[in-house]
């Protein structure tokens, strides 16, 4: 079980034009009025958003075998530009070629962007505008779900065949699945051609991330629970003093 724990954060409160609180995810009890398409209100509710991936990062980052990459630069990662000014950018990539790699990309919306493994963009939120109606809370529930899906190795991507192939993505949780596809032909063609070998290799999906390996004692020995063989390895490390 992770030992991630979402921080505490005080949720924003907005108003309308007659001053009643605003009560977003459910404010509609049937179809949203016509007018509240394509209007975003309050797009600050969201920047709860970047305190919950902040969190995620440092927990990724303290608990698996990691290398973290840090600036803007790393947004290139989207397989498409952020819609909105990108303010910062995290890759983590798992130290094992079969682990999936995220990157968290901070826009000034306030939103995330996530980048999963290979052909698979994320957006947190999808669309902010007032009939979609959704919150920071349900957009941090659904970041947390599939960056832990990741992590554990419930997430895969799959190149169907054929000459325009459909490209697919599916995420298992404890209560749960998730999946959609998209059109190859609207990817990024190189991109594309360098997933396939990759993913032709793991038809299960993603691996779940490596942790670190645990410290020797003064010995050169692991803990109790490490096999023989990892036991052998540690003592000639030790031995040769690497």
């Amino acid at each position: 079980m992770s030992s991630y724990v979402r921080p505490l954060i005080e949720a924003p409160v907005f108003r309308d034009a007659d001053g009643a609180v605003i009560n977003y995810g459910s404010r509609w009890h049937g179809s949203p009025p016509e007018d509240t398409y394509s209007v975003d209100t309050h797009p600050e509710r969201f920047a709860p958003l970047h305190v919950v991936a902040d969190a995620l990062i440092a927990h990724l980052r303290e608990t698996y075998d990691v290398e973290v990459d840090e600036g803007v630069e790393v947004a290139a990662d989207l397989l498409r530009p952020a819609f909105h000014d990108v303010v910062r950018a995290v890759r983590i990539r798992p130290n094992d070629p079969k682990c999936a790699s995220l990157t968290l990309v901070f826009t000034a919306y306030p939103g995330i962007y996530m980048h999963a493994g290979l052909l698979h963009d994320f957006h947190y939120p999808v669309c902010g505008c007032d009939a979609c109606d959704s919150n920071w809370e349900a957009e941090a529930d659904e970041l947390e779900q599939q960056v832990f899906a990741t992590v554990s190795g419930n997430y895969r991507e799959t190149i169907e065949r054929g000459l325009r192939p459909w490209v697919d993505y599916a995420f298992t949780y404890p209560d749960g699945a998730s999946s959609g596809k998209s059109r190859s032909q609207d990817l990024p063609a190189q991109r594309l051609k360098d997933a396939k070998p990759v993913l032709r290799d793991l038809p299960v999906g993603w691996n779940h991330w490596p942790r670190p390996a645990p410290p020797l004692d003064q010995h050169g020995l692991g803990p109790p629970e490490m096999d023989k063989t990892s036991l052998r390895l540690s003592r000639r490390r030790a031995t040769l003093g690497t």
